[in-house]
């Protein structure tokens, strides 16, 4: 690998790392901190939460177009200042509906997919694996930092602080794609076909067997994550741990599941037993969900299911796109990652507005109990993968 492809997958990694920093850093807030807005109530919260997905749906095909046709860096640019325009809204806004329309331009700057294509043009085939995993992990880190700095920030200067640091992380994102120069090679080549092979491409990918299942494992992981998130801040409050000192308990859980997950990396690495790990994995998640479930008025034990869902969703999280890149053929490994995007965000759309309507009808509890339903199913799925 020379300098150069280092420094672009470096880059380029940076870029997602702070695009997902701002989209998680909310996570851990919003159904606290956004209750005082003026027309606040679950079912509007889920949907502020949940747009986000929806928007990266809709926008994904779009975007990821538009890059073939203009240029990767056009779109990705321009998504983020989408992003930085929603932020802004987010921040400044005093209802509900403000933080919606916010949150709903932050997801139309559905860049994932063009990002990827950026990556994987820039660098040469035998290096697109590491590539891969470099970004992989610079999201992973994105994650357990932001569970850390959303509570840390919003509890000291409000949502709106928060919406306006996101912005100051997006800022540096476009500086950073701005600085990368990608080789020439790696401008997309004009092509009236592309069309017709897309979708070709996707009728090959969701007719295949393995990597439908996979699909739809990352579509119910993603769900039960933004049903838990509905729920979580309320219910720790509830337990006893003031808002203050639940970027605490994040860190503490965040340090664990990191120290777990990197030793069942190395330990297991080229024991070719990944299917045996996800199916314990995802058993792991349905106990974690069951403990959640059975102890919303005990502090240790469900401080516990926590634990045991990050440490859960944080190897599902490395594992099955190892599985979609070991299943995808070559010739559709970017439309194969743009699907299992679109499954991510589907996910966080559909949890997020399906968490919100069940807090409205019935509280924590119906939330929790979906969840383990959804754990169910995970561990239904993976049992059938080859």
């Amino acid at each position: 690998m020379t300098k150069k492809e280092f420094y672009i997958i470096f880059g380029l990694s940076m870029i997602f790392a702070l695009r997902m920093a701002g989209v998680f850093m909310i996570l851990p807030v919003l159904t606290v901190h956004a209750v005082s807005l003026q027309g606040a109530n679950g079912t509007a919260l889920g949907v502020a939460i949940g747009v986000y997905g929806l928007m990266q749906i809709i926008f994904q095909l779009p975007f990821g177009l538009m890059s073939d046709k203009i240029g990767r860096k056009s779109v990705i640019i321009g998504g983020l200042v989408l992003f930085i325009f929603g932020s802004e809204i987010a921040a400044t806004t005093s209802n509900i509906w403000g933080l919606i329309i916010g949150r709903a331009l932050q997801g139309s700057g559905a860049i994932g997919s063009s990002l990827i294509a950026l990556l994987l043009d820039s660098v040469p085939e035998q290096h697109r694996i590491k590539a891969m995993a470099s970004v992989g992990m610079s999201v992973g880190i994105a994650f357990a930092a932001s569970m850390v700095l959303g509570p840390i920030i919003a509890n000291k200067f409000g949502l709106n602080g928060l919406f306006h640091s996101i912005t100051i992380l997006i800022i540096l994102a476009i500086i950073l794609i701005c600085i990368i120069k990608p080789p020439i090679s790696s401008h997309p080549v004009k092509n009236d076909e592309n069309l017709f092979i897309m979708f070709n491409q996707i009728k090959h990918i969701l007719t295949h067997s393995q990597l439908m299942k996979l699909n739809v494992s990352i579509f119910f992981t993603h769900t039960i994550l933004m049903l838990n998130f509905i729920v979580l801040p309320k219910t720790m409050i509830n337990l006893g741990f003031p808002l203050g000192i639940h970027w605490k308990i994040y860190s503490i859980i965040m340090v664990i599941s990191a120290i777990v997950v990197l030793t069942c990396i190395f330990y297991f690495e080229g024991k070719n037993c990944t299917k045996k790990i996800l199916i314990a994995c995802m058993n792991i998640l349905f106990l974690s969900e069951l403990i959640m479930l059975m102890n919303t008025l005990y502090s240790k034990m469900f401080l516990l299911g926590m634990q045991l869902f990050f440490i859960a969703f944080s190897l599902i999280e490395t594992i099955l796109p190892a599985l979609i890149n070991k299943e995808a053929q070559k010739k559709y490994k970017v439309t194969t990652i743009s699907i299992y995007s679109i499954g991510q965000f589907l996910g966080i759309g559909f949890g997020g507005i399906l968490g919100g309507f069940l807090l409205e009808m019935k509280g924590v509890w119906l939330v929790l109990f979906f969840s383990l339903i959804i754990s169910l199913l995970c561990v239904i799925v993976v049992n059938t993968l080859h």
